[in-house]
């Protein structure tokens, strides 16, 4: 997700002698700089020349790379935390007093720039904070202002959200294999079904139920398909995984602080 923000970054216009990179593998410090050009240098050097430091870390990593960056981050600076499950609260609580804080939960199609980014804001953020927040995280997609008691929600919702269409779409392409088409032309036929049919939910506006009643004849194809889904209780299935996804994002949180 690190290297996804950095190359949404650069393709959004954002000029390389304003970016810097702070990653202690020296090889991959190489192959950064040799592909966009960036500075890559020390996390503490980072920490203090940046107005903005945005923490792409594992969350297990957070708080020892709090504890290394902390003497040289300052009052007003702006300090974006990626990391799944870390609350702000556990940030405040080790760095200096006014250091304003935004939690983000990302997702994995921010690699496309077809992202889904959540922000919340912490204790001493102001709307210049959120606004520079969100003009990080659009680079790579979309951006919404969430309270932070909704995170848990939002990271099994959007962040946990693409395995469930990756689960569906395997589920579709194994169906197409078991009716006797070739796998790649399942393939092709199901990617390009839940592409034109998320873009026709995003352009169109329209309610997904909407969507659906007109592909649905009555006594068709689609209303036999769709009988066989209720029957099996796959929303209800949908609703106890979102459901499970939210409660482990809330114990993994809680189990931080």
């Amino acid at each position: 997700m690190g290297e996804t923000l950095l190359s949404g970054l650069v393709r959004a216009g954002r000029r390389v002698d304003q970016l810097m990179v702070g990653e202690k593998r020296a090889e991959r410090a190489r192959e950064l700089e040799e592909r966009y050009g960036v500075a890559v240098v020390s996390n503490r050097e980072a920490a203090a020349k940046a107005d903005t430091v945005a923490l792409v870390v594992k969350p297990q990593d957070m708080a020892d790379v709090l504890e290394e960056i902390a003497p040289d981050l300052r009052t007003g600076q702006l300090l974006v935390s990626l990391a799944a499950g870390i609350t702000t609260t556990f940030i405040e609580s080790r760095v200096p007093e006014g250091v304003a804080v935004v939690r983000v939960m990302p997702n994995t199609p921010a690699l496309v720039d077809e992202g889904m980014a959540a922000i919340s804001p912490g204790s001493h953020c102001d709307d210049h904070h959120l606004a520079e927040a969100e003009e990080l995280m659009g680079s790579t997609g979309r951006v919404l202002r969430v309270p932070e008691r909704q995170m848990d929600a939002v990271t099994a919702i959007s962040g946990s959200g693409p395995a469930y269409i990756f689960f569906v779409v395997e589920s579709m392409i194994e169906a197409g294999v078991h009716l006797g088409l070739p796998r790649s032309v399942a393939s092709e036929l199901v990617v390009q079904t839940v592409v034109g049919s998320a873009k026709l939910l995003r352009d169109t506006g329209e309610h997904p139920v909407v969507l659906r009643e007109r592909v649905t004849s009555p006594g068709g194809t689609t209303a036999a398909a769709l009988r066989e889904l209720e029957d099996h209780k796959v929303r209800a299935a949908f609703l106890t995984a979102i459901e499970a996804a939210r409660d482990r994002s809330r114990a993994l949180a809680e189990g931080m602080d």
